[in-house]
């Protein structure tokens, strides 16, 4: 079974009640979303959109701006075009199935790559998280940015509770790796790129804007 399948498997039943029940425990990506600031014409690719909840909150934030969304199961990305339907954002948001790792600038609406593009608890769910962030950086053009939410390490939380929570990631696949985000502070440290990142929630999750110079 490969990637595609196995994320197919995985979110059969659950894209019915994904948008319900992630608000509970996904925290961050709202103000995330509020954060991003976006020109007249720059356009975002979500990575692992799922059911494009999150497009949506964007697509509405900027009327006006094109947006893109390429997630592994054609399952999810079948519930999302349900909920674009006949809605205001249905020529804004533009949907593809694919795997990050194999996305490229062929698919980007100039050579140059993405204004911005958002990891929305994403990198903690890639088998090869760290290569596959070193990929999806190149499909920033210079100047642009990439957006991040994900879980932390829990070190400001009780141990009982960061092994409970590990141990139900687990289930759901999700293998939180705060190691994946090295590139981007070596990039910092040698002034090829702007970092800014806080942790929420006790280091429940972090949130992270990285621009690409």
């Amino acid at each position: 079974m490969n990637a595609a399948q196995l994320m197919d498997e995985q979110y059969r039943y659950q894209r019915y009640v994904y948008d319900w029940s992630r608000k509970y425990y996904l925290l961050g990506r709202d103000s995330l979303l509020k954060e991003i600031k976006m020109g007249f014409n720059d356009n975002l690719l979500e990575i692992g959109c799922g059911t494009a909840r999150n497009l949506r909150k964007l697509a509405y934030y900027y009327p006006n701006n094109q947006f893109y969304g390429v997630d592994a199961s054609a399952l999810m990305l079948e519930s999302a075009r349900k909920q674009l339907a006949g809605s205001l954002y249905e020529s804004q948001i533009h949907l593809q199935q694919g795997l990050a790792e194999q996305f490229s600038l062929n698919h980007a609406p100039n050579a140059q790559g993405f204004d911005h593009i958002l990891l929305s608890y994403v990198l903690s769910m890639l088998p090869q998280a760290a290569p596959t962030l070193q990929h999806i950086i190149g499909l920033v053009k210079p100047g642009g940015y990439l957006h991040i939410v994900d879980f932390a390490d829990q070190a400001d939380l009780p141990n009982w509770f960061q092994g409970l929570l590990k141990q139900w990631l687990t289930w759901f696949n999700v293998h939180p790796q705060l190691s994946v985000m090295q590139p981007l502070e070596q990039s910092a440290l040698q002034q090829t790129g702007v970092l800014q990142k806080r942790y929420i929630a006790r280091r429940y999750a972090v949130l992270i804007h990285y621009q690409k110079l």
